[in-house]
């Protein structure tokens, strides 16, 4: 019974490991492609006309930014479940306490996403007017900032996340170590951003912590589908 049961463990922990490691890498490229790809050439800072006629004559392709995110958004969900049931024979109170804050992330960035949805909603009307500009902007700016909000938060999850690695016994540290480095730069550059500190430092801080908040959660994601689970991660 006692090996039936062992077995039944490792079972459900590497089903734990796939669909979080699988759903951290969908979720990278997803955010690649609707921030970094669409977000990144629709959006012009500074200049509301260019932005506006760039969206307004790219709905599609603003759609499918809005789909990326709802992607995103749902992934997180999938991934705070999966965590929690990985993370749990090492530490089941930080484990908890890590799905919450992830919760709380994927709930704030909803709220985010739904600023995008007025943008579009705004994009399509056909008349253009400096208010309806105005409003486009106001929106993007709230998706940033409520995005940033949501960014501390997930910061926070992955400094938790990145401690209870340190707990485990087959968790890399190495990848522990990029988890908490990429903690320290969410939370270090988006409480920058939301509380509105000079530009060159937010600069400074996102080249310094680049690297490890893109290698942690995606170097844990892929220790997670190729290896995770394998073992017990008794601490």
């Amino acid at each position: 019974m006692f090996i039936i049961s062992l077995q039944k463990n490792v079972t459900n922990l590497r089903k734990a490991a796939i669909t979080s490691g699988i759903s951290l890498i969908i979720m990278a490229i997803a955010a690649g492609f609707s921030y970094g790809y669409i977000h990144g050439s629709l959006v012009v800072p500074g200049d509301i006309s260019t932005t506006y006629h760039n969206i307004a004559s790219s709905i599609m392709l603003f759609k499918a930014e809005i789909i990326g995110w709802v992607v995103v958004l749902l992934l997180d969900v999938i991934v705070a479940w999966s965590f929690y049931i990985f993370l749990k024979p090492v530490n089941q109170e930080l484990a908890m306490l890590a799905s919450w804050l992830r919760l709380t992330y994927a709930a704030i960035l909803g709220i985010a996403i739904l600023n995008l949805v007025f943008v579009l909603l705004v994009s399509n009307n056909a008349s253009v007017t400096d208010h309806l500009q105005a409003n486009v902007t106001l929106y993007l700016e709230a998706f940033e900032m409520i995005w940033s909000i949501g960014l501390i938060v997930f910061g926070v999850h992955l400094l938790v996340v990145g401690w209870i690695g340190f707990q485990s016994n087959s968790i890399p540290k190495i990848i522990s170590i990029l988890l908490v480095l990429g903690a320290i730069g969410y939370i270090g550059i988006h409480l920058s951003k939301t509380l509105l500190i000079e530009q060159n430092i937010t600069t400074t801080l996102e080249l310094v912590f680049y690297i490890p908040m893109i290698a942690g959660e995606l170097g844990f994601g892929l220790w997670l589908l190729f290896k995770g689970g394998k073992v017990t991660i008794n601490p």
